[in-house]
């Protein structure tokens, strides 16, 4: 009987140490990792993997982070959007991404009557966001370069992009990071991946659900907050979440706030009514919102709601300059 006693409780050891083994082995934990992309840090967690899966698919994504932005950032000489830029108005053989992606931008530019336009990168180039003691630009430069605004200078045949005006210049900057999330998402999943979220910069994207069933949380930033407050949540699956807000990169020159959105017009940061816009939709709609939320932000909230109203499978919240919410009819929002 002693025996037998003793064999149960080996057996029972044995059991509880191979569930241990088992845990461990197909941890369950969420594996996140952060990555600086884009001009952004960026965060990739993974719900539904052991470490070592996880760790692999998230590294992988980083690899077309990376790919993606020395295709379409405007910053890196050898990428296809610097080729058009310093092509002087000769034509660009482009790859199939970079096709997609400008089509895209001048459907928006083309929506929008050219309020959003991607050929806005010679604005760009004179505005620094990021340097210690930035200045205005000289204001004859800023003249100069809104004449080299417009999405028509840009020519489409085939696979090959030439600009009319060879002093324009594409920025892409406004719908990039949404395409590049879309991506990242589709690696996900090609990777076995069925819970993650994906956190580049504000280009949020659930990708299924939490492994208990439950949706996933996302905060709402309270703008100027510096990533440190939430307005509010909203519960997702399966979606994307973005926010853009006037925030974002901005500085001060004597006594007056001058943010990254400008106005294709004056040259200037836009002025409207809106401080941040957020806008929630189904997975693979981020390149989509990103556009939308800078339009918005552009257009201010009665024309911007105009929009996204027209625009199926979108919902919106606006928090305007005044800290009013205004939200699309359909969005779920729970203020903190």
């Amino acid at each position: 009987m002693k025996n037998k006693f003793t064999y149960l409780i080996i057996f029972i050891a044995i059991i509880a140490l191979l569930i241990i083994a088992y845990l461990k082995v197909n941890n369950t934990e969420p594996i996140s990792k952060t990555g600086y992309y884009l001009d952004t840090i960026c965060t990739i967690t993974v719900y539904d993997m052991k470490e070592k899966d996880a760790n692999d698919a998230i590294d992988n994504t980083f690899e077309v982070c990376s790919y993606y932005e020395n295709l379409l950032s405007k910053t890196i000489d050898s990428s296809d959007v610097s080729k058009i830029n310093g092509a002087a108005g000769e034509w660009v053989t482009v790859d199939e991404d970079t096709l997609e992606l400008i089509k895209k931008g001048v459907y928006y530019s083309d929506l929008t009557e050219g309020a959003f336009d991607i050929t806005v990168g010679r604005l760009t180039d004179l505005w620094d966001f990021h340097g210690v003691n930035p200045v205005l630009p000289d204001e004859l430069d800023i003249e100069e370069a809104v004449k080299h605004i417009g999405y028509e200078n840009i020519v489409i045949d085939g696979n090959d992009i030439k600009m009319v005006d060879p002093e324009a210049k594409i920025d892409l900057g406004g719908i990039a990071k949404g395409y590049i999330a879309d991506k990242v998402t589709e690696a996900l999943e090609e990777s076995g991946v069925t819970s993650a979220v994906v956190n580049l910069g504000g280009n949020i994207v659930a990708i299924g659900n939490k492994n208990n069933g439950d949706d996933f949380v996302i905060g709402i930033e309270r703008p100027y907050s510096q990533m440190t407050e939430i307005v509010g949540t909203v519960k997702v699956r399966n979606s994307t979440v973005v926010t853009s807000g006037v925030y974002e990169r901005n500085f001060e020159y004597r006594g007056k706030v001058y943010h990254h959105i400008l106005d294709i017009e004056t040259g200037y940061p836009v002025e409207s009514d809106l401080e941040a816009v957020s806008l929630v939709a189904n997975k693979g709609m981020s390149m989509d919102c990103d556009a939308l939320s800078t339009i918005c932000l552009i257009l201010g909230s009665k024309k911007g709601m105009e929009i996204i109203e027209e625009t199926e499978g979108v919902e919106a919240m606006f928090i305007t300059t005044d800290g009013d919410y205004i939200f699309s009819e359909n969005f779920i929002f729970y203020e903190k």
